[in-house]
């Protein structure tokens, strides 16, 4: 039988299991993503596999840094596209309904595109078709215009139109699909000039399956402008919900054409505009 080993020995045994008792924080995993297997939730260190450990979270205005630093890094293009990602959607209201599908169009703080967006606009009164030629439209007319759409002759970023000519447009459904004139949407009006300018600078979006992807910026932009972009995309996103059940956004993720996919705190996005309200 081996002896017991010395007192001093037997102390430091006992302090070092009181400390690491001590040391055990509880981690309350109820409402929170289970990381991949029973790998931490958080690494030790810098040197670690992606895969076993959550996805980290940064502030917006950090994740724009980062990706300004991979540029630089791997020598890529500096005005590649920035582009909002995945920014998966809860569609499903209470008492089963649901926000369906939709497309939108916002003017950007900050627009990226150089050239200004073609646009049809369909009206029969001669004067209102020289007045939307005279404030930006590319073409605009009445119902003629529907064969050479269909043929392919007229291709255009925006439809616009009048209410009282929508009913003759119906052979364009199909055609025109989610580029239909429509009220919603704000395509549909009487006031032609103000119609124009929203769809001439317009940056359109649309939400696939339960997803928003979409380019926000280019990278050569400055960061505030860059992090503008994305407010405006992650409001206007936020605000296709009745307000009555708050906002819908479950994760947002950002990058450039040749950055990794970095998390985003867009919460913080939208406590900035309550704020301000």
């Amino acid at each position: 039988m081996l002896p017991p080993p010395p007192p001093s020995i037997r102390r430091r045994k006992r302090d070092l299991s009181r400390k690491r008792g001590e040391g055990e924080k509880k981690i309350d995993d109820k409402n929170r993503h289970k990381p991949y297997g029973l790998t931490a939730w958080a690494p030790v260190d810098d040197v670690y596999m992606v895969r076993y450990y959550p996805k980290p979270v940064h502030e917006a205005s950090v994740a724009i840094e980062m990706m300004k630093n991979f540029q630089k890094l791997d020598f890529s293009s500096e005005n590649q596209p920035v582009y909002v990602n995945f920014m998966r959607l809860d569609m499903k209201l209470e008492k089963k309904e649901k926000v369906d599908p939709f497309v939108s169009t916002i003017n950007l703080p900050h627009p990226f595109k150089l050239d200004i967006n073609k646009i049809v606009v369909f009206t029969e009164n001669p004067d209102q078709a020289r007045i939307a030629m005279e404030n930006g439209a590319a073409v605009a007319g009445g119902a003629e215009l529907v064969e050479k759409i269909l043929a392919d002759e007229i291709i255009a970023d925006f439809y616009l139109a009048e209410p009282g000519i929508v009913q003759k447009l119906h052979p364009l459904k199909n055609k025109l699909r989610k580029k239909f004139p429509k009220s919603k949407r704000g395509s549909v009006g009487v006031n032609i000039p103000k119609m124009l300018e929203m769809f001439k600078s317009g940056h359109e979006y649309l939400v696939e399956d339960i997803y928003v992807n979409t380019q926000v910026a280019t990278l050569d932009m400055p960061k505030e402008h860059i992090l503008e972009n994305i407010h405006a995309i992650v409001k206007d996103v936020a605000s296709h919900k009745p307000a009555e059940f708050g906002p819908f956004i479950e994760r947002a993720i950002v990058c450039s054409r040749s950055s990794e996919a970095l998390h985003i705190k867009f919460e913080e996005l939208l406590q900035q505009e309550e704020k301000k309200a």
